[in-house]
């Protein structure tokens, strides 16, 4: 068998106990205990969260994402209480009833990364890169679960007016070098990037971080890229985010043939057929 050179091979994170193998790029559903996420078919009850979840691990989903605070451009701002309200119970009646899900907490508090860990959540994935939280860093070594570091500006309140760049690539690859930097001093083991797509970022730029995702190999780490549904598709397209599926699976695609490890998704069962189409190639 070719030895897949352009999926992150022979790259695997700690999860429950366990290796989860990346040479094939895994699915990351979304699960948003939120009543303004930008896309409504995201958002869940805790009374229909189960039936959600159940629904994305038939289609094949590899990691649930869960998150209670909403990160559109100008979503409203919520107390940690509110946040950790939403989550922790979502968080349990999950696991409760799929033990073996590998469950991701969406949140940039260290004090709900690690509640959710507590609760059942074995990743954590912060849109602010550790800013938002001077603790976070820290939480994370404790908790010892894989952190997905994202990049972004400012906060969702002020992101779009945070989007000049002398060099959008070098930038951030500078970001991921220092930040990576500090999470090996904590004795953080195993870190995903993200490069924030649509977060202090205008189209055009998603578009040209697209197109040069592959160079962020350098930084040696597997990446996940949340392109599902957001602006620069259905803009582009002159849609809405009900009707980008087929614009998601697109720029999905491009990104798994730049080396991507991870893809975070409101459609797995579109995002797992990606993945297998894709994996023909090599």
């Amino acid at each position: 068998m070719v030895q897949n050179k352009i999926f992150s091979a022979n790259k695997t994170l700690h999860v429950n106990g366990r290796l989860l193998d990346l040479s094939t790029p895994k699915v990351m559903g979304i699960l948003n205990i939120t009543p303004d996420s930008f896309y409504p078919d995201s958002r869940a009850e805790l009374s229909d969260v189960i039936a959600k979840a159940g629904a994305m691990l038939q289609e094949g989903a590899d990691i649930l994402d869960i998150g209670g605070y909403s990160s559109r451009p100008g979503a409203a701002d919520i107390p940690e209480s509110e946040e950790l309200k939403r989550v922790v119970p979502a968080i349990e009646a999950v696991r409760k009833s799929f033990p073996d899900a590998i469950l991701s907490i969406d949140t940039f508090r260290s004090s709900v990364a690690q509640a959710a860990v507590y609760a059942g959540a074995a990743m954590i994935n912060d849109i602010t890169g550790g800013e938002a939280d001077p603790d976070m860093f820290a939480a994370v070594a404790r908790c010892q679960v894989p952190y997905v570091l994202m990049h972004m500006r400012g906060t969702p309140q002020t992101m779009n007016q945070l989007t000049h760049y002398e060099d959008l690539m070098r930038e951030l690859i500078d970001y991921f070098h220092a930040r990576l930097e500090r999470l090996k001093q904590e004795g953080v083991k195993d870190v995903i990037i993200d490069p924030g797509f649509g977060f202090a970022k205008t189209a055009a730029q998603n578009f040209r971080l697209l197109g040069q995702l592959e160079q962020l190999r350098i930084l040696e780490k597997p990446v996940l890229v949340g392109l599902s549904r957001k602006s620069m598709i259905w803009r582009t397209l002159q849609t809405t985010p009900e009707h980008a599926l087929n614009g998601t699976s697109v720029l999905n695609t491009i990104a798994l043939t730049k080396g991507i490890s991870i893809l975070r998704v409101h459609d797995v069962k579109a995002a797992r057929e990606a993945v297998s189409l894709t994996s023909q190639l090599y």
